[in-house]
């Protein structure tokens, strides 16, 4: 097992998981619960290849994942993931919330900012690809200045790759759904039409939540329970 994995300790999720633990279970099940969790991400660290650990630019959503992975396996009842999805997102994505606060993505600077963003994280994902090649491939794609869109995608993504190994692909919607919830709280709409667990590749389209581009859009849940775009039929 690589050595600089990111143990469960250095995990900052893990106070709010125990609690939703507590919210669900009460607090003698979530002990149990909680200690079967712990031992499921130390037996996923020890099957899981190099990611580069806290070095890799992704650090938190591979090792999240796979602590979401944990929890799932643990839960005795084994309960729809639509039951934590709002837990999830509100365990990852409380970033987005406050910037959509201030951020807009129906202003044209706004869109512009947020490509800049996405280029300055793909450029750090395919540094990183180079050093450990189980991480995330980034793909850029010009900006569109006309429809004011930021588009990019991943061609390989760990955390597909390690649920599709690990018979955990039903538990993946956890995470890839969560993008969508994201990008609504900057006031901005997510078209996806396939994530790497349902498709080749996770494609990002990102326009203003009143860009004439997202009405021709909407969002359903296919049968795998993934979150994707399809196009409107008029």
């Amino acid at each position: 097992m690589p050595t600089n994995h990111i143990s469960l300790s250095d995990l900052r999720y893990q106070g709010q998981m125990r609690e939703w633990l507590i919210g669900r279970y009460g607090e003698h099940e979530a002990a149990g619960i909680w200690v079967d969790v712990e031992r499921n991400y130390e037996a996923f660290l020890t099957d899981a290849p190099d990611y580069g650990g806290k070095q890799n630019g992704h650090a938190t959503a591979i090792y999240g994942g796979l602590l979401v992975f944990a929890l799932y396996a643990a839960l005795p009842d084994q309960p729809p993931i639509e039951e934590l999805q709002g837990f999830v997102q509100g365990m990852f994505m409380g970033a987005f919330v406050k910037l959509g606060k201030v951020f807009d993505l129906n202003r044209a600077r706004d869109m512009w900012l947020i490509d800049k963003v996405f280029r300055r994280s793909g450029n750090r994902d395919r540094r990183d690809i180079a050093k450990w090649p189980d991480g995330f491939i980034n793909v850029d794609e010009p900006y569109d200045r006309e429809n004011h869109a930021a588009r990019y995608h991943f061609t390989q993504c760990p955390n597909a790759e390690f649920a599709k190994a690990h018979g955990l692909l039903h538990v993946l919607p956890l995470l890839c759904n969560c993008d969508f919830f994201g990008i609504e709280q900057l006031h901005g709409q997510l078209i996806l039409c396939g994530t790497c667990g349902n498709a080749e590749v996770c494609d990002y389209l990102v326009v203003g939540d009143r860009n004439p581009l997202a009405s021709e859009w909407e969002v359903v849940r296919d049968e795998g329970g993934f979150l994707v775009s399809h196009k409107r039929v008029h």
